[in-house]
């Protein structure tokens, strides 16, 4: 016998009328406490009802019922949320690392679309599109009015179908039409480059299925670009937001040989997890610095706590996020999905740096005015409902964290702000990054008291 039920106000009335349901009625009525249940239900059916009912405006189910159950989840937690069908699939494409595009990184600015920077080798680079070029028009429709995440949605679409876009260009007289062909587009999420010929710098911009990949693809680029003479090794994990967590074991696993990497404790205690280094190292030795600032959160501060505990890199910067929980994306058959905290992950040496951050070796700032004025940057102890932290160590395994010990003299010669007058950091201009900077010269200064055969700071 099939049931049907047609409203939340219904669902109460089959729980009372001991009508089987589904597995959910089953676990209430098991509940010792399911007459409390079934009231609550029977009030969200009223309000559910009133809603339907007296709204100013028409309102269809569905949305109601997301919204409630959103609003459900978002209250538990700032991460926890309800993912409907199109947002789960834009989750899976971010997740994945590539989708059907045009290949522009972009952000918004006076109303319009701003190219940050082309790909390379995708169609916006071909046909010319350059950094800093204002997308005006969409197949002929004004970009004003979207949201950003709207006017990306409208440049992704499959592979091999056309949109125009329309640009407006500095210099240029009139505005610029160009007519592309979307190809699969593989964001950089691993940007790499030789500083000053001796130093091998890797930036991760998250951490979706490409990235620890793409790190291993880069360490072996600049080795052969360097040509056996590299000093040492900068990640930078700056303004990473985070991601998957089996990439930031897989991306911490390869500059470990040995010991665990991060463990995760949850609600019932069989379900704790731990994560342990195989062996092997990617570096081979090489000394390393992370650097990390207040927009590092999640898996990156996964990767920096873990090399910090085991000493394996000097960590450097200003302090990060603070996000240590664990999401799990729960799939409903032909709904979306939900995301929820399900645990709180631990450092090596057990610490949990939810709500407070990783707090780096050696603390550098990227400019002069954060040493003189208040520049507020929201972390995870300043979202409303962000779990509280019961306590830095919480679990009975892990050591205090080595202290760091550097050759004499070396730690000190690292300058903490930059000179007055000096340049605003421009991403763009790498000769304005003064944090990146300093852990290159830290590099260099380490490979030179540690002498030939003796790389890796401990």
């Amino acid at each position: 016998m099939k049931v049907r039920i047609r409203s939340v106000a219904a669902v109460t009335a089959a729980f009372a009328a001991g009508i089987a349901i589904g597995p959910v009625v089953g676990a209430l009525a098991q509940d010792s406490g399911r007459a409390e249940t079934y009231r609550l239900l029977n009030l969200f059916g009223d309000v559910f009802e009133r809603v339907r009912a007296e709204y100013v405006e028409p309102i269809s189910d569905r949305d109601a019922v997301e919204n409630a159950i959103n609003g459900m989840l978002t209250g538990l937690d700032p991460h926890s949320s309800y993912l409907n069908q199109r947002n789960y699939r834009d989750m899976q494409v971010q997740t994945r690392g590539e989708f059907g595009g045009l290949g522009i990184e972009v952000t918004q600015e006076g109303g319009f679309i701003k190219v940050i920077s082309p790909i390379d080798e995708t169609p916006a680079a071909r046909a010319g599109v350059k950094p800093g070029d204002l997308i005006t028009h969409l197949n002929g429709n004004s970009v004003q009015g979207l949201s950003l995440q709207e006017a990306v949605e409208q440049m992704r679409g499959e592979r091999g179908s056309t949109i125009r876009i329309t640009l407006r260009r500095e210099g240029a007289d009139r505005p610029i039409e160009l007519s592309l062909t979307r190809e699969v587009i593989r964001p950089q999420v691993v940007r790499f480059r030789l500083e000053g010929g001796d130093v091998a710098y890797v930036r991760l911009t998250s951490f979706n299925e490409q990235t620890e990949a793409g790190l291993r693809r880069a360490v072996q680029s600049l080795r052969g670009q360097a040509g056996g003479s590299l000093k040492g090794l900068v990640l930078d994990l700056r303004n990473n937001p985070g991601g998957l967590l089996d990439q930031a074991v897989q991306v911490a696993d390869d500059f470990l040989p040995q010991g665990e990497i991060v463990s995760t404790r949850a609600r019932r205690q069989e379900d704790a997890q731990r994560w342990n280094a195989k062996a092997g190292d990617i570096a081979e030795g090489l000394n390393i610095v992370v650097l990390i600032n207040g927009g590092s959160a999640s898996a990156s501060e996964i990767v920096a706590g873990a090399l910090q505990d085991h000493r394996r890199a000097i960590v450097l910067g200003v302090k990060s996020f603070g996000k240590g929980s664990v999401q799990t994306v729960m799939p409903i058959p032909g709904q979306g999905a939900i995301r929820l905290t399900t645990a709180r992950y631990f450092t090596p040496s057990g610490r949990s740096i939810q709500a407070t951050g990783i707090e780096p070796d050696i603390e550098v700032l990227a400019q002069r005015e954060q040493a003189t004025a208040n520049i507020p940057r929201e972390r995870e102890a300043d979202l409303r409902r962000a779990l509280r932290n019961d306590g830095n160590v919480q679990q009975p395994a892990g050591a205090a964290i080595p202290p760091l010990q550097l050759p004499g003299g070396v730690a000190e010669r690292v300058t903490r702000l930059p000179a007055e007058g000096a340049p605003a950091f421009d991403p763009t201009k790498p000769e304005t990054d003064f944090q990146l900077q300093q852990a290159t010269q830290l590099l260099r200064n380490l490979a030179a008291a540690q002498g030939p055969g003796r790389r890796a700071a401990r």
